[in-house]
């Protein structure tokens, strides 16, 4: 009876057993299966170079960089933190309200109008010299605004702007020398239209400090014609045989003042060209920096409104310098600043239609830009842009700020002078950083 009651028990033993065999294999090649998926998924071919903001979102189905994210949403206060925004922002909120487009050129509007509206203020005899004080304060937010904003924008990018989401930046050293090379271009492009301008012009560029070159010109003319009214003892001697010779010894002086004033009013001419390229520079930057982000193109407008005041000041003296009358020399300063506007309509038209926005396929894949980079022709204008700035706040405005006159003045009214130029560099150096400070 024991044998025959034993072998049921281990037939028993053995069917439990091989069940739980087939339960564990069921479970194991479910494991894997799922595990493969997810494998697949996380795995989805990736075609180099890929867009920054497609790797981006793919990351954030990684479990370091959504831990990455809360702590980026605590140190923000929370949802909670969140719901109340700086005063800074909310007055970019108002200004700027619309897309890329529409923000750069409302943009350009609040850089160009102001600016002209003010001429309307200045006395026609002012003096450039005794606008040190903005030109300075222009330095620090141009400055401010390329190294604070720009440069940083150019070589990695904004944050994310949600709030939970952590950006991580992919490193392309071929993409950072194009983009160097884009600064320089910048660079150079404004260093050679300085120089032309400088070899028209005899030697005077397009500065903006223009009270010493134009009075230069206008002292030399009154010392040719004084100079030439005095009369030799030969002519008074000769004065009644020699009529006809004393004729024209007159016209010789009035041809060389004539000549001094084509000079100065060429000067004037060429600087509104200058000033006319100028702007569209301007308006670039606009349009680049409002496409790149909403900080950064608010920080750039204040940078170039404060620059342009000095300038179009400096601008409309030498008009007036050069033989314009004030209504005439308003006139021209608001076709040049007609420059922005253009500019900042080919850079929209670039970043629309340029690429810089890539966009990507279904299977993740971006086609191949500038040089086998990630960059397309859109993607240069900012970096272009932050070229011709550093340029400008610092070959075409520090040197006047470097000007030293002791004439008139002693060294310690000198001193206090430079204390207060640093101070206002300082200060529209500190108002860009503390308008992108998180």
């Amino acid at each position: 009876m024991a044998l025959l009651f034993s072998r049921p028990g281990r037939g028993n033993r053995r069917f439990g057993f091989i069940i739980s065999l087939v339960a564990l294999a069921v479970l194991a090649f479910s494991y894997v299966a799922s595990a493969s998926a997810d494998t697949k998924a996380a795995t989805a071919p990736i075609t180099y170079p890929i867009d920054s903001h497609e790797l981006n979102e793919r990351l954030q189905e990684c479990d370091v960089i959504q831990a990455l994210g809360q702590e980026k949403l605590r140190s923000k206060g929370g949802i909670e933190g969140l719901a109340t925004s700086s005063t800074t922002a909310k007055i970019f909120a108002v200004l700027f309200p619309g897309s890329p487009a529409v923000n750069a050129l409302l943009a350009t509007l609040y850089i160009s109008g102001p600016p002209n509206f003010l001429l309307a203020l200045c006395p026609p005899n002012i003096d450039p010299a005794s606008l040190s004080v903005m030109v300075a304060f222009a330095v620090g937010g141009l400055l401010g605004d390329t190294l604070f904003h720009l440069l940083p924008e150019i070589f990695v990018g904004e944050d994310d702007e949600r709030a939970d989401h952590a950006r991580l930046v992919l490193v392309e050293p071929n993409r950072n020398l194009l983009l160097g090379v884009a600064i320089m271009v910048g660079f150079l492009t404004f260093v050679a239209m300085d120089k032309g301008l400088r070899i028209a012009t005899g030697g005077n560029g397009h500065e903006h400090n223009h009270g010493s070159s134009g009075s230069h010109s206008h002292d030399s003319a009154t010392a040719v014609t004084t100079s030439s009214d005095v009369a030799s003892p030969g002519s008074v001697k000769s004065r009644g045989k020699k009529g006809g010779n004393k004729k024209k010894d007159d016209e010789k002086p009035k041809t060389a003042v004539a000549e001094v004033n084509a000079s100065v009013k060429l000067s004037g001419y060429l600087n509104l060209i200058a000033d006319f390229t100028h702007n569209i520079t301007d308006g670039l930057a606009m349009s680049a920096s409002f496409y790149a982000s909403p900080t950064i193109g608010a920080t750039t407008t204040v940078a170039v409104f404060f620059h342009e005041i000095p300038h179009e000041v400096g601008d409309f003296a030498l008009l007036i310098q050069s033989g314009f009358s004030k209504r005439a020399a308003m006139g021209a300063q608001f076709v040049t600043a007609l420059g922005a506007l253009l500019g900042t309509v080919i850079g929209i038209l670039v970043q629309e239609f340029g690429g810089s926005n890539a966009t990507t396929t279904a299977d993740a894949t971006v086609a191949a830009g500038l040089w086998g980079t990630s960059l397309t022709w859109g993607d240069m204008l900012l970096p272009f842009t932050a070229g011709t700035f550093l340029y400008v706040g610092t070959v075409a405005v520090i040197p006047e700020l470097l000007e030293t006159s002791l004439e008139g003045s002693s060294k310690l009214n000198e001193l206090r002078k430079t204390l207060v130029q640093f101070a206002a560099i300082a200060t529209g150096a500190g108002i860009m950083l503390y308008i992108s400070w998180q």
